[in-house]
Protein backbone atom coordinates (compact mmCIF):
# COMPACT_ATOMS: atom_id res chain seq x y z
CA UNK A 1 0.00 0.00 0.00
CA UNK A 2 1.08 3.54 -0.63
CA UNK A 3 -0.04 7.13 -0.25
CA UNK A 4 1.43 10.37 -1.43
CA UNK A 5 1.29 13.32 -0.07
CA UNK A 6 1.79 17.29 -0.78
CA UNK A 7 1.68 20.52 1.12
CA UNK A 8 -0.30 23.63 -0.82
CA UNK A 9 2.39 25.37 -2.27
CA UNK A 10 3.28 28.40 -0.38
CA UNK A 11 4.74 31.64 -2.40
CA UNK A 12 7.18 31.07 -4.90
CA UNK A 13 8.93 27.87 -2.69
CA UNK A 14 8.35 23.99 -4.31
CA UNK A 15 5.65 22.41 -2.45
CA UNK A 16 7.23 19.73 0.23
CA UNK A 17 6.17 15.99 -0.12
CA UNK A 18 5.72 12.85 1.42
CA UNK A 19 5.60 9.49 -0.12
CA UNK A 20 4.61 6.34 2.41
CA UNK A 21 4.65 2.98 1.73
CA UNK A 22 4.23 -0.28 3.36
CA UNK A 23 5.31 -3.58 1.43
CA UNK A 24 6.39 -7.33 2.37
CA UNK A 25 9.52 -8.69 2.03
CA UNK A 26 10.39 -11.58 0.55
CA UNK A 27 10.98 -13.01 4.23
CA UNK A 28 7.22 -12.65 5.83
CA UNK A 29 8.30 -9.54 7.29
CA UNK A 30 7.28 -5.99 6.57
CA UNK A 31 8.88 -2.72 4.92
CA UNK A 32 7.62 1.16 6.29
CA UNK A 33 9.49 3.37 3.43
CA UNK A 34 9.33 6.97 3.94
CA UNK A 35 10.52 9.18 1.68
CA UNK A 36 9.85 13.17 2.07
CA UNK A 37 11.27 16.42 0.44
CA UNK A 38 10.75 19.02 -1.77
CA UNK A 39 9.14 18.36 -5.24
CA UNK A 40 11.71 19.07 -7.58
CA UNK A 41 14.50 19.25 -5.19
CA UNK A 42 16.64 16.77 -2.29
CA UNK A 43 14.67 14.25 -1.15
CA UNK A 44 15.51 12.23 2.34
CA UNK A 45 14.49 8.35 2.68
CA UNK A 46 13.74 6.20 5.82
CA UNK A 47 13.04 2.40 6.18
CA UNK A 48 11.95 0.72 9.21
CA UNK A 49 11.52 -2.80 9.14
CA UNK A 50 8.76 -4.95 10.83
CA UNK A 51 8.42 -8.55 11.94
CA UNK A 52 4.35 -8.59 11.63
CA UNK A 53 1.63 -6.79 9.73
CA UNK A 54 -0.11 -5.08 12.69
CA UNK A 55 2.65 -2.87 14.02
CA UNK A 56 3.38 -2.14 10.55
CA UNK A 57 -0.02 -0.89 9.29
CA UNK A 58 -0.17 0.51 12.96
CA UNK A 59 3.22 2.91 11.80
CA UNK A 60 1.89 3.45 8.59
CA UNK A 61 -1.06 5.06 9.64
CA UNK A 62 0.36 6.87 12.53
CA UNK A 63 2.60 8.39 10.23
CA UNK A 64 -0.31 9.45 7.63
CA UNK A 65 -2.09 11.06 11.01
CA UNK A 66 0.94 13.04 12.52
CA UNK A 67 1.53 14.94 7.99
CA UNK A 68 -2.01 14.84 7.44
CA UNK A 69 -1.82 17.07 11.26
CA UNK A 70 1.41 19.49 9.55
CA UNK A 71 -1.11 20.35 6.52
CA UNK A 72 -0.39 17.33 3.72
CA UNK A 73 -3.00 16.26 1.47
CA UNK A 74 -3.44 13.24 -0.30
CA UNK A 75 -2.60 13.48 -3.11
CA UNK A 76 -2.51 9.75 -4.94
CA UNK A 77 -3.29 6.45 -3.23
CA UNK A 78 -2.99 3.19 -3.75
CA UNK A 79 -3.69 -0.10 -1.82
CA UNK A 80 -5.52 1.28 1.36
CA UNK A 81 -8.83 3.25 2.45
CA UNK A 82 -9.25 6.49 3.44
CA UNK A 83 -8.40 6.67 7.17
CA UNK A 84 -10.40 5.84 10.39
CA UNK A 85 -11.85 9.00 11.64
Amino acid sequence: MRVLMQQPPQGLESPRYVSISLQQDLLGGWLLVRESGLIGGKSQLKREQFLDDEPALAAFEKARAAHSKKGYQVMFIQGVAEPKS
